[in-house]
């Protein structure tokens, strides 16, 4: 079991309060935007609590700060209890980004054994198989079909094609957002994998980049059907003449 503290973490606009299930507890978690306290507005369908922060001023700079405590421990990518009132059914549904071309699903089909959860780890494989981990490889709009032509992406990709290859089995899939402890592959800003749903066990994590199921070195913070609905902030500005993001995290075993 780790306890694991998460600073400076941006979040506002989606879900990021107290994501808590049987392998994460949530001990403290404090979200601020220019140093104001923020507190959930809602609970979606996901269990997830969602903020939404406005200004009718202009703004210069906007500071978004979590941090916390949270106590994790190994269930071996197996997510138990936690408040998600979705059908899995659901996360059939193709995006975008994760549309499965003829690749995908020849990559899925060759995946393809008797049960589910046997499946999941060899396709989780062959996706790592077929496309290397290379940074500044790809971008926020690459989809799955063209990083795994392309040979190199980086974990949001090896996601989409993960995704994109289990529902094309009918397997429901989703993508999952958070937070990696340094040692493994990702860029330590946030991680992304996915989930997939295997009869009997529920919904499962699986991390292509680092070839494992989701240990307690990972904090799992929201879900969507790709990495566009589960990004951890979104926003809009009125009238604005440009912006620029940036974003700094760290995470420590405490």
């Amino acid at each position: 079991m780790r306890t694991i503290r998460p600073q400076r973490a941006p979040r506002c606009g989606s879900s990021f309060f107290r994501r808590a299930f049987s392998s994460q507890a949530v001990r403290e978690w404090r979200v601020a935007v220019n140093g104001e306290a923020v507190e959930p507005n809602f609970v979606n369908g996901l269990g997830e609590g969602e903020a939404i922060w406005t200004s009718l001023l202009p703004q210069s700079a906007i500071e978004i700060v979590a941090e916390g405590v949270v106590e994790a421990s190994d269930s071996s990518g197996v997510v138990r209890g936690l408040a998600d009132a979705t059908r899995p059914a659901m996360f059939l549904q193709p995006t975008a980004l994760t549309e499965a071309n003829d690749a995908i699903v020849a990559l899925a089909k060759k995946a393809k054994r008797p049960d589910a959860l046997t499946t999941m780890h060899r396709l989780s494989n062959a996706v790592r198989d077929a496309v290397d981990y290379t940074q500044a490889a790809t971008h926020h709009a690459t989809t799955a079909a063209e990083a795994l032509a392309q040979g190199a992406g980086v974990c949001q990709d090896h996601a989409h094609i993960f995704i994109a290859g289990a529902r094309a089995i009918g397997v429901p899939a989703r993508y999952v957002t958070g937070y990696l402890a340094p040692g493994f592959e990702g860029d330590h800003e946030t991680h992304a994998w996915a989930e997939a749903y295997v009869p009997d066990l529920g919904w499962v994590g699986f991390d292509p980049s680092n070839r494992q199921c989701p240990t307690d070195a990972y904090i799992r913070l929201c879900a969507g059907f790709d990495a566009a609905d589960a990004a951890p902030v979104r926003g809009a500005v009125s009238l604005g003449a440009g912006e620029e993001l940036n974003v700094a995290v760290e995470v420590a075993q405490q």
